[in-house]
């Protein structure tokens, strides 16, 4: 137990600074301290001394400088019953500090401030406040640093029952501190080379640095004998209202159903199913209930148990029907009273209120393969508009195939490859979703309409990447389909072509390939 005489308390965040000083005065801790943080303690009743009068050197430089002192840096970081360390603090006048409260300038908050200016972000950047964690963190052989106020109570608690603090918990805080540390120079780094780049820099950095604090443990992973945590921004985009903890399953499949619908923001009313990141059927339709009747009907087996998302705010007719079968989780940018009021009597049901747009995140997107290694590229953001349709076909596609490409292009797009998929102009049909082959993919996208009744004459059939071979767009041609939409690029692009010409098909290359792996 080491015992603590002397602290230095110096915060941006002055969150329960005050009652943590009063248990330290209590304690007969003597406290030193700086600007706003000594102004706050003096204010609450509380016998501090400046850092300059105890340094005998002023702050300057708009307080650029005040922390950077031998003496506080040398009681900081001189190993108490060292003979020559403790020579050199008496030689020098130096005391030890036994305690160090520090949180940074707010340069994370300062960037995320829409126009904020390059000159703001730099006087947002700590020098003296990381250099007081490091020193104090790699001498938590003898100092205790804290650098989260979730922490203080904890550091107060063992102070007044025994006057200082246990090694055990000197390291738990010294790492932390680390963390915090690589975290905020993360932080700075990554503005600073986005706004140092030249514009046609690569949006990949050289180096990759991860950087999410862990804000919810999971029961388990995939599976119950995989552990799991959520880490990260999620809590930005997403606000639970009602239902029990999120499972790890939950959150993959509950943000894929967020990017899909989205996809739809701007659109009528639009209602998406997923299990196990895929769609299984997306609706349009006047209103919310008859979007779900449409997406219902494609397949009335896989949504047990699914994920539903809509573009629009979920109100009680809908709820009503979407209550008569098992979902997992529900996501809607809004939902009405009388949704709630019906939903919340399913208390296993996740109600998840979207409050920022998924599509505002990083445009990056980051993945790990094992072996220490990571892919990260750009997110697939790219969207085709009518213009962009580059019909190849002798027939040119009627208003309603080009309004079912478009719908039907942008639902493919969230399928897990190889994926067709078979649609109307404003429903999925028939869905063929990580198949081997394509010409798999398109004959169970047709086998999972015939088993839903659903007829595909006149049906639009959309594939994710380019028809290697004929065979998979004349499975769809055989069961009803009139035009399709693909990427085009083949070799045997005439091939496929000709093949959809001889049926009577008008087809249309996007130029654009959407796997999704």
């Amino acid at each position: 137990m080491n015992r603590v005489q002397r602290a230095l308390l110096s915060v941006s965040d002055k969150t329960g600074l005050v009652p943590l000083a009063q248990k330290l005065a209590t304690a007969g801790v003597e406290m030193l301290s700086t600007g706003g943080t000594a102004k706050a303690l003096r204010e609450a009743g509380l016998k501090v001394l400046d850092l300059s009068d105890y340094t005998g050197f002023p702050e300057m430089l708009d307080g650029r400088v005040k922390t950077l002192h031998p003496k506080v840096h040398g009681g900081l970081l001189y190993r108490r019953g060292h003979a020559g360390h403790e020579a050199a603090v008496r030689q020098h006048g130096i005391a030890p500090i036994d305690l160090v409260v520090v949180n940074l300038y707010p340069f994370e908050r300062t960037v995320a401030r829409p126009g904020v200016t390059l000159d703001e972000a730099i006087e947002n950047i700590d020098i003296g406040g990381p250099s007081m964690l490091r020193s104090a963190a790699k001498n938590h052989e003898s100092v205790t640093v804290v650098v989260d106020p979730a922490d203080y109570a904890a550091v107060a608690e063992q102070i007044q029952a025994t006057g200082g603090t246990t090694l055990e918990l000197r390291r738990q805080l010294a790492a932390k501190v680390f963390e915090r540390t690589a975290a905020y120079d993360h932080a700075i780094a990554s503005h600073l080379r986005k706004a140092f780049a030249p514009e046609t820099a690569s949006p990949l950095p050289a180096s990759l640095f991860l950087q999410a604090p862990r804000v919810q443990s999971l029961r388990y992973g995939e599976n119950p004998h995989q552990q799991a945590a959520l880490y990260g921004r999620f809590g930005d985009f997403f606000q639970q209202l009602h239902g029990k903890e999120l499972s790890y399953n939950n959150i993959l499949d509950l943000t894929a159903a967020a990017h899909l619908i989205a996809e739809f923001n701007d659109d009528p009313p639009t209602l998406a199913i997923l299990k196990h990141t895929n769609p299984c059927g997306v609706g349009q339709g006047t209103d919310l209930r008859a979007a779900w009747d449409k997406a219902l009907a494609t397949d009335r087996q896989a949504p047990f148990g699914g994920i539903i998302a809509v573009n629009q705010p979920l109100d009680a007719a809908c709820a009503e029907a979407v209550a008569e079968i098992f979902s997992e989780v529900i996501v809607a940018p809004e939902f009405s009273a009388g949704a709630l009021a019906l939903l919340q009597k399913k208390k296993n049901l996740r109600l998840m209120q979207v409050r920022q747009c998924p599509l505002t995140a990083s445009p990056l997107d980051l993945r790990s393969v094992g072996a220490d290694s990571f892919l990260l590229q750009e997110r697939d953001l790219k969207e085709t508009r009518p213009e962009e349709l580059k019909v190849v076909t002798r027939r040119q596609p009627t208003e309603a195939e080009r309004q079912a490409m478009l719908f039907g292009w942008r639902v493919a797009k969230h399928v897990k490859s190889n994926a067709v998929v078979l649609v109307g102009p404003d429903r999925t049909l028939g869905i063929g979703a990580g198949q081997m082959s394509r010409v798999d993919a398109s004959r169970l996208a047709v086998w999972k309409a015939g088993e839903a009744g659903l007829s595909l004459q006149g049906s639009v059939v959309c594939s994710d990447a380019f028809y290697p071979f004929p065979d998979g767009l004349i499975a769809a041609a055989q069961a009803g389909a009139t035009a399709a939409v693909q990427p085009g690029g083949s070799l045997r692009d005439a091939e496929v072509i000709a093949a959809a010409d001889e049926r009577g098909l008008a087809m249309a290359f996007t130029g654009v390939r959407h796997f999704r792996h």
